[in-house]
C-alpha cells in the first residue's frame, strides 16, 4: 500500500510554490526555516453607539468614589442610620465594613472632586491636558487625598500642575503628594516653637500618628517643618499641622520635663499591661502637673522599678 504524502510536505506546499524553498533536510537541520502563514484579522471599528456606551461606562468608573463620598455625606447628615445605629462609625463598620476613617476619606474626596469640576476647567484650554475632550478628574480617593486638608483654590492649583506633571494624564497619587509637599513648604508659616516647649499631638488625618492622638510631649529638636517631641513612650517627628502649642510658663515646662523622663524610666522597664495603661494616661494630660494620687502611684512604681 502507498505511503500517504506526509503533513509537512502538505503544509510546506500550501505556504509557497516557490522553488527555492528549503527541503526536508534543511527543515530537520534548521526548523527556523520554515515559512508559517499569518491570516490577518481585521478588528472592526467601534460604531458610534459603542463610542458613546464606553465613554458612559468609563465616567462611571471614574465616578465610582465620588458619588460613594456623596452618598455617605447624605447618609451621615440625615442620619438615616439612627433606626439601627446608635453611630455613624458603627453603621459604617456593619454595613460597608470599613471603618469610619475610610468613610471621612470618601467623604473629604467628594468634596475636592465636586471643587475640580467648577474650575472652569471643563474645558481646558491647553488641548494635550484633556481627554476625550474633557476635563481630567481623579479616578480614586487615593489621588486626592493630600489634597483634602487644603483649601479650594490650592486644591485646583494642585491639580492643575499634577495632570501637567503626569504629562496631560490622570496623575497617580505620589505624584498629587507631591505637588502638595512642594506648594506647603513654599507657603509654610516660619516654626516658631521651642526647645522644651510642651505641645499636644493632633494625629487627625495622620495615619502615622495612630495612637498617640491628645499625647503630651516635650520639643527636643526643631526643624524647618517638623519637630521632633519626646513622650512618655518614645521620639516621634511630627509635622507642625499636626502640634498644637499647651503655652506653659517656661516652669511649668520644667516641671513637665521632669515628669516626662519619670513616666519614660516607669515604661522601659517592660511592667505589667496594665501599669502601661497607666502610664498612658498621664501621657495624655492637659494639665502641668501630677494630682496627689497620680504622684503617690507613679512613686510606687519608680520604687518597684529600683535595682
Amino acid at each position: 500500500m502507498a505511503k500517504p504524502p506526509s503533513n509537512r510536505k502538505k503544509a510546506i506546499s500550501a505556504v509557497s510554490s516557490d522553488s527555492t524553498l528549503p527541503d526536508d533536510q534543511d527543515l530537520k537541520e534548521n526548523p527556523a526555516l520554515a515559512t508559517i502563514n499569518v491570516t490577518a484579522v481585521e478588528v472592526p471599528e467601534l460604531t458610534e453607539e459603542e463610542q458613546r456606551d464606553r465613554l458612559h461606562l468609563e465616567r462611571k468608573v471614574e465616578r465610582a468614589f465620588f458619588e460613594a463620598g456623596e452618598a455617605l455625606t447624605e447618609l451621615r447628615d440625615r442620619r438615616l442610620y439612627r433606626s439601627t445605629h446608635k453611630t455613624f462609625e458603627e453603621y459604617c463598620r456593619d454595613r460597608f465594613g470599613h471603618s469610619r476613617q475610610q468613610s471621612n476619606y470618601l467623604i473629604a474626596a467628594a468634596g475636592v472632586y465636586e471643587n475640580l469640576t467648577t474650575i472652569g476647567c471643563q474645558n481646558v484650554a491647553d488641548e494635550n491636558l484633556t481627554t476625550n475632550g474633557s476635563q481630567i478628574l481623579p479616578t480614586n480617593e487615593r489621588q486626592v487625598r493630600p489634597m483634602t486638608k487644603l483649601e479650594p483654590q490650592k486644591q485646583q492649583e494642585v491639580w492643575v500642575k499634577a495632570v501637567e506633571q503626569a504629562g496631560g494624564k490622570v496623575p497617580p497619587a505620589r505624584i498629587v503628594k507631591n505637588v502638595v509637599q512642594q506648594i506647603m513648604e513654599r507657603t509654610q508659616v516660619p516654626n516658631t516653637y521651642q526647645l522644651g516647649e510642651v505641645c499636644q499631638i493632633l494625629a487627625k488625618d495622620n495615619p502615622e500618628l495612630r495612637g498617640k492622638g491628645g499625647c503630651w510631649g516635650i520639643v527636643n529638636h526643631v526643624g524647618e517643618f517638623s519637630c521632633t517631641v519626646r513622650t512618655w513612650d518614645g521620639e516621634y517627628t511630627v509635622g507642625l499641622q499636626h502640634l498644637k502649642s499647651y503655652n506653659y510658663l517656661p516652669a511649668e515646662c520644667e516641671q513637665m520635663q521632669v515628669i516626662c523622663d519619670r513616666l519614660g524610666r516607669v515604661y522601659s522597664s517592660g511592667l505589667e499591661e496594665s501599669v502601661q495603661k497607666f502610664l498612658e494616661s498621664l501621657g495624655r494630660l492637659n494639665r502641668a502637673y501630677l494630682t496627689a494620687l497620680e504622684e503617690k502611684l507613679l512613686s510606687v512604681l519608680e520604687l518597684e522599678i529600683r535595682p
